[in-house]
């Protein structure tokens, strides 16, 4: 009989967000599996006599890297063990949860996935920007702007997004604002539609800066703003001036 993996979101940053199950599984976990944006703070509620190993990867490591990930669940599921893989965010909001999901399932692992807040809406929701809005926005789309790089092309079609959807939620896109935007604009997109850029968000170094698709990669280099990031683009960006809290 061998063990079981849970796919579990740890949430946007502050370690308070995290689900009451999730600290649960923790406590009961003879492994953990952690990723680079899973905070200090969470890592102190695992119990000292558990193994706990890191996993995370950084954007430009090897691609590779999952497959030891998902090598090293299976075998410990496979020596009767009880394995917490622990990721930021959601863990199939672009945290691959899907894709180790399938893995597992295809080596006839037991597995469970635990939902995490993502920080898509963590860092807007810390930032006093709300992703809908009756008056403002009926729709969101959250976007990665970090594909996988062994895609032939690049699927995202920006240009189709600037007029299909109210508020743009892009992941992972720092290092890509000035593109994204240029191709917002090229779509039709009202170069004056505000842009927020948060950083860190939710967690104590939150650090938000505005501006619109024609100058926000701009002030991203005069700001120096770094990785991890959320970039929300439309028109709730605004509402930050009235409703924002932190």
């Amino acid at each position: 009989m061998s063990g079981k993996v849970y796919l579990v979101g740890a949430g946007p940053g502050d370690s308070k967000l995290i689900t009451l199950r999730a600290v649960e599984l923790l406590k009961k976990a003879d492994v953990v599996l952690y990723d680079r944006l899973v905070s200090k703070k969470i890592i102190s509620m695992i119990p000292k006599n558990t193994e706990k190993i890191y996993v995370g990867r950084a954007v430009g490591d090897d691609t590779t890297h999952q497959n030891s990930t998902n090598d090293l669940m299976v075998q410990c599921a496979k020596s009767k063990k009880h394995v917490v893989r622990l990721k930021g965010g959601d863990p199939i909001i672009f945290g691959r949860g899907g894709e180790e999901a399938e893995f597992l399932k295809e080596n006839k692992i037991k597995y469970e996935i635990v939902p995490g807040i993502t920080s898509g809406i963590g860092s807007a929701t810390y930032a006093g920007i709300p992703l809908t809005h009756r008056k403002h926005a009926s729709s969101v789309v959250f976007v990665t702007g970090h594909e996988d790089p062994e895609k032939k092309s690049e699927i995202v079609k920006w240009k189709r997004l600037a007029k299909s959807v109210d508020t743009i939620v892009i992941m992972m896109g720092l290092s890509r604002i000035d593109v994204i935007c240029k191709q917002l604009a090229a779509g039709g997109m009202n170069k004056k539609t505000p842009v927020a850029v948060i950083q860190n968000g939710t967690t104590p170094k939150q650090k938000m800066i505005k501006g619109n698709i024609t100058n926000i990669a701009k002030k991203v280099k005069e700001n120096k703003i770094i990785p991890p990031t959320n970039i929300i683009i439309g028109n709730v960006v605004d509402l930050s001036d009235t409703i924002g809290w932190k």
